[in-house]
């Protein structure tokens, strides 16, 4: 699940549209380890990209829609990934809700945990207080993160460590924000749950 931007109010959108810079590489179609999932990890899996709704402006109960009405596309034997907002909404929706297939693994990747040190907002996507839900959920969760991301602080990532103490931690020093072309270490833990 790709990652997004959320605004408290609809005219701080139109004034992040007004101001945001503009950076040309990124308009250009860019190779991303996300796009290769299914030929790298070949037939062995079935991999779904929801596009959830709305990326620059996200609303949570927006996404929640569209998730619950993706489920039953899901099988038995799934292995979550939630990227940057998408990895918050995963945590979000995991901790409220009871989730009807089996769950192998959920992998975060750089999810933001709260407003602090981001510098945006998190509108209604903001945790709940208890997370253990989550836990009953998915039994394995990995919580992926790189002490340069600009984007997502570590920070954050030590606060999902305290907040899901029995999650397992996969740490870089020079990944960014996990916008690469190639991520070999994704792959060979998303095949060591197959």
């Amino acid at each position: 699940m790709h990652g997004g931007t959320t605004f408290d109010t609809y005219d701080e959108y139109i004034s992040y549209l007004q101001t945001k810079e503009v950076d040309p590489e990124r308009l250009r179609q860019q190779k991303s380890w996300k796009n290769s999932l299914p030929e790298t990890l070949g037939d062995n899996f079935d991999c779904l990209f929801p596009q959830m709704p709305n990326g620059t402006n996200a609303k949570y109960a927006e996404w929640k829609l569209w998730f619950e009405r993706l489920m039953p596309y899901f099988d038995g034997n799934l292995i979550l990934i939630g990227h940057s907002l998408g990895g918050i909404f995963l945590a979000k929706y995991l901790s409220e809700n009871k989730f009807p297939k089996k769950i192998k693994v959920t992998i975060l990747i750089s999810p933001p945990f709260d407003d602090a040190n981001g510098g945006e907002t998190l509108s209604d996507f903001k945790l709940p207080k208890d997370l253990s839900r989550f836990s009953e959920n998915s039994p394995v969760i990995y919580l992926l993160q790189s002490k340069d991301d600009q984007t997502v602080p570590f920070e954050q990532h030590e606060k999902y460590v305290k907040a899901l103490p029995s999650a397992k931690e996969m740490v870089f020093e020079d990944r960014g924000h996990f916008n690469l072309e190639t991520f070999p270490e994704i792959i060979e833990l998303i095949k060591s749950f197959k």
